[in-house]
């Protein structure tokens, strides 16, 4: 287990110190179950998957997701791009603000690590907001196509109601022509069967 410096008063259960804690998927078999009830719990492990926790002084998970790691085409070139999965937060402690610290603690920890030039994930479009109070941007017209060339999955499907966002954490000039060559895109994001879209 890794843990983040991000001790803060508040969040979970009165009184409660949490903290967010990294893990490799592999370590928490059924964490998504026992946080949301009825989730198929696991990702493709091509996509080299990490969760993270929020968890209270007595090792109570408040809140987790997953980071999912894959390349993708961006501007003539290769990125390598991290995004979220299975955001979920203990159902007695919702409304504290345990899915937004966990979500800002996710961005940072992808800012920090070297391997990754940027993250990349879909979301429902009424959620947009709350990520982007995380530190993620919209981009406008950007489209990921999931699931696989034979079987693609768009954000732009009929019936989806799904917002693209990003951030952008290669240094200088790349982080811009990062931001410039996805906007208004389409993304040949292709996680596989088992994480059709993020």
């Amino acid at each position: 287990m890794t843990t983040e410096n991000r001790d803060a008063r508040g969040g979970g259960p009165p009184g409660s110190v949490l903290r967010l804690a990294a893990y490799p998927e592999a370590e928490l078999p059924g964490i998504e179950a026992r946080v949301w009830p009825g989730s198929r719990f696991g990702h493709d492990p091509l996509l080299r998957p990490r969760v993270l926790v929020l968890l209270d002084g007595d090792g109570v998970v408040g809140a987790s997701l997953t980071l999912l790691y894959k390349e993708v085409p961006c501007g003539g070139r290769v990125r390598r791009a991290a995004g979220l999965s299975g955001v979920v937060t203990r159902p007695e402690w919702c409304g504290r603000g345990l899915g937004g610290r966990l979500v800002a603690g996710a961005r940072a920890v992808l800012e920090a690590d070297p391997a990754v030039d940027l993250a990349l994930f879909s979301c429902d479009r009424p959620l947009a907001a709350f990520y982007e109070r995380a530190g993620f941007e919209r981009l406008p017209g950007t489209v990921l196509v999931g699931g696989t060339p034979d079987e693609p999955l768009a954000t732009d499907a009929p019936g989806f109601d799904k917002e693209v966002l990003g951030a952008f954490f290669a240094a200088g000039a790349d982080g811009g022509a990062d931001r410039a060559a996805l906007s208004g895109s389409r993304v040949a994001l292709h996680p596989g069967t088992v994480d059709r879209l993020w």
